[in-house]
This record gives structure tokens, C-alpha cells and sequence, in this order.
């Protein structure tokens, strides 16, 4: 059995085993459990119960990460998308007054949408469209992004009203230990240690805690509350006319943000192939797709790919065990919740600071004496943080792109699905200018 497993998830192509893959997941879980605490506390504003979207968080995300790593075999994990998650309860519910019921069904709709694109195969020449040339620069955006969040989430740097963001307080406690976390996990990634990842995570929160900086508060809750949430969705509210806008909303968001994260994980995993195309993908997009549908048939927003997969694919993860394992400790999340709530920000800032190194690394790639894919890459890499968002700067890159063909007499080369591609995206610009 073992065997065969290793044959289905190919081991032996992608040169991993099962330690490094099972400490790879237990590290992307790690850095994503924040999800845990994050996602419920802000769909609960909507007036659905916290214990019912907590127990669907953990669901859901342990669903999606265990059917991504077992059908596609990517070490990509998912769970309710933060961003949208955010649009599901201050702009549809709150600012709208659109019941959470309704939102729901809007959120299962724009998944069954997004299944049959899927099966047309439309998502994935979407993807094929993307110019290869900036797949490096969209995994550097994502890598400063990410390490961009790490960075405030230690507070090392802190908002600014004349500069936008400064240098925190470096007497802190929390930004001290962020630093000795920092610190730690570069020794130990100097040293090619493979779990350096998860050590540094782990060392960082044991000298917390000696020094009396995790607080921890035990709780409990009933995971049966689901069903108070579970299968409450309002399709015939959804199906209405101005609950149209909401649905394209959460289509056209995950889609963008999905193909970024994407090219990102799998361009610093090395799993893109050598005609620059991602095998599998269809699976891949049928998996992301089906978890959106079951997310809102459990009660939580749109389920999406996380970037913080990269910090499993840093640790050594290159198979599906990495998100198996993930979705599985999801699922153990559901009943130990209150426990994994004690990991605190500075413990998990260092992993996201230096995954965020390591993605930026593959920019080397570049050819910057290139203007036609410098200029997008550059974009690309720097509105990806600047404007908190993947789906943005993916758009930057992307229009630029093939306005730079189009100008030096070069559009033609191109597959036409690139212009339309770049056509969604100032769609996408225009409609948000609009809203």
C-alpha cells in the first residue's frame, strides 16, 4: 500500500518522502491556522452563529485541501479566502442588506459557475494565456506580499499617515521575538535545514511563552452548531436580479486571485512544465470549484487556494501528502480549535517574511534588458503588495503586457485569449472604479 501510494503521488518524480512531506503540511497549516479564528470572526458580524462558522471553516478547508492533494496531487491548500470573505459581510450583508441566507446562495451559485467554466475548459486557457514570462514576476509579487503581511503582523512596520507605513517599535516584545524568529529560521536555512519552516515557527512560540508573551484563554464550542449554518443557503433570494452583481463579484474576485496564487505556488515548486503549462489543471480548478460549492452548503464564503501553501513548498512539499496532510489537521482543528488559537502572529510573521524571500528569488529569471517583459513584470511585482491584492496586479501585468505587443507590431504572436484576458481585467478596473 505504501508503494502504491508513493507511485500515485510520484515521490520518486519529484524526489520527496513521506517525512518531508507530512512536516511540509503540518507547516502550511501552521501558517494558515489564523483562518481558524479570522474567517469566523468576521462572517459571524453577518449575524451567523461563531460556533457554526468556525466548525464550517475547519470543514471546509480540511474538504478542499484533502480533495486538491488527493485528485490534482499539488501541495495546495485552501480554505474561506480572506478579501472575500470581507466583501461577503461589510458590502453584501452589511453594507447591501443582503440576508447572510441570500449571500450564501450568491457564494453556492458562483461555484457552480465556476464548475461548468471549468468544464468547458474556459478557466484553463485562461491560465494558458498568461504569458510564461511573467509567471517569475507574479510569483515575486506574491512573495513580497506575503512577506509584506509578515512584517505587519510582527509589527515590525506600522501604519503611517505621512508615509503610508514606518518602522514599529522596536522595544516591543512581540516585534523582538518576530526578529529572533527571523533570525532562527535564516540559521537554519543557511544550514539546509528542511524543516527550518516549522522549527522556527515552533522555537519562536516556546520562547514566547517563556517569556510570557502567548496568551492563551481556553474556550470551548459544540461543532454540532454547524447545523445552524449548514444548508441554510437562499438560492431563490440569490437568483433575483440584484443579487446578479454579487454573484459576478465573487466569480470574477476568486478567479483572478485563484490563476495568481497558482502560477505563484506552482512556478516556486517547480511544477510547471517545460512548454510552461500546469499539468492537471483541470482537476485542479474542479477541486477549487467543488470546495466553493460545499463551503456555501456549510455556511462560509467563497474557498479558495491559499499563498500560504508557498510556506509548505518551501519546507520540501511537492506532492498532494502536503495538503493532505493540511486538510487533515484542519479536521482535527475542529475539535481542538481554542489550542491552535495559542499560536500568536510573531511566532508565524518569520515563516511568512522568508517564504516571501524565497519567491522573490525566481525573479532572477526575468530578462530585465527586455522592456516588453520587464515593464509588465515590474508591474506585476510591485502592485501586488502596494495594492494588497494578486487579482490587481496580475491586471497591471497583464494589460501592460499586451499593450506592449500590440505597440511594437508583435500582437499577432500572441494567443487572442491574452487580449481577452486583458479586456476582463480593465472590466474589472473600470467596474471596481464604478463601485
Amino acid at each position: 500500500m505504501r508503494s502504491r501510494l508513493e507511485h500515485y503521488f510520484r515521490f520518486a518524480e519529484h524526489s520527496t518522502n513521506w517525512r518531508t512531506e507530512l512536516l511540509a503540511g503540518l507547516t502550511t497549516f501552521i501558517t494558515m491556522a489564523y483562518i481558524i479564528f479570522v474567517n469566523p470572526s468576521i462572517l459571524s458580524q453577518t449575524g451567523m452563529p461563531l460556533a457554526a462558522v468556525t466548525t464550517s471553516t475547519c470543514l471546509c478547508a480540511a474538504f478542499g485541501s484533502i480533495l486538491m492533494g488527493a485528485l490534482a496531487n499539488y501541495p495546495l491548500a485552501l480554505a474561506p479566502g480572506m478579501g472575500l470573505n470581507a466583501y461577503f459581510t461589510y458590502t453584501v450583508v452589511k453594507g447591501m442588506g443582503v440576508p447572510w441566507q441570500t449571500a450564501l446562495g450568491a457564494v453556492f451559485l458562483s461555484g457552480v459557475i465556476f464548475l461548468l467554466l471549468t468544464f468547458g475548459g474556459i478557466r484553463q486557457r485562461l491560465v494558458g494565456a498568461i504569458p510564461y514570462q511573467l509567471h517569475a514576476a507574479v510569483a515575486g509579487g506574491i512573495g513580497l506580499f506575503i512577506a509584506f503581511i509578515g512584517l505587519r503582523n510582527s509589527g515590525i512596520i506600522v501604519p503611517s499617515a505621512a508615509t503610508t507605513v514606518t518602522l514599529g517599535n522596536m522595544h516591543s516584545p512581540a516585534v523582538l521575538l518576530a526578529i529572533f524568529g527571523i533570525v532562527l529560521i535564516a540559521v537554519l536555512q543557511a544550514h539546509r535545514v528542511k524543516a527550518s519552516m516549522l522549527i522556527g515557527v515552533l522555537g519562536t512560540m516556546l520562547v514566547g511563552i517563556l517569556c510570557h508573551q502567548v496568551h492563551w484563554h481556553p474556550s470551548t464550542f459544540n461543532p454540532l452548531a454547524i447545523r445552524q449554518t449548514a444548508f441554510h443557503l437562499d438560492l431563490r433570494g440569490a437568483l433575483r436580479m440584484n443579487a446578479l452583481e454579487i454573484i459576478f463579484v465573487f466569480l470574477f474576485v476568486d478567479l483572478f486571485d485563484n490563476i495568481g496564487t497558482l502560477v505563484a505556488v506552482t512556478e516556486r515548486a517547480g511544477l510547471i512544465s517545460a512548454d510552461h503549462t500546469i499539468p492537471r489543471l483541470d482537476k485542479i480548478f474542479f477541486a477549487d470549484a467543488t470546495s466553493t460549492v460545499v463551503g456555501s452548503l456549510a455556511g462560509t464564503s467563497t474557498v479558495t487556494s491559499y499563498i500560504e501553501s508557498s510556506a509548505g513548498v518551501a519546507a520540501g512539499g511537492r506532492t498532494g501528502v502536503t495538503a493532505i496532510t493540511t486538510g487533515v489537521l484542519f479536521l482535527l482543528a475542529i475539535f481542538v480549535a481554542p489550542v491552535v488559537g495559542a499560536i500568536p502572529d510573531f511566532a508565524t510573521a518569520p515563516a511568512l517574511i522568508l517564504v516571501g524571500a524565497l519567491m522573490v528569488a525566481g525573479s532572477a529569471r526575468i530578462d530585465w534588458d527586455e522592456p516588453r517583459v520587464a515593464i509588465p513584470s515590474f508591474l506585476t511585482l510591485i502592485t501586488i503588495p502596494l495594492t494588497y491584492s494578486i487579482a490587481t496586479g496580475l491586471s497591471f501585468g497583464i494589460i501592460s503586457f499586451a499593450v506592449l505587443e500590440v505597440a511594437t507590431g508583435r500582437g499577432r504572436r500572441q494567443h487572442w485569449m491574452l487580449y481577452l484576458l486583458a479586456l476582463l481585467f480593465l472590466a474589472r478596473f473600470i467596474y471596481l472604479h464604478a463601485a
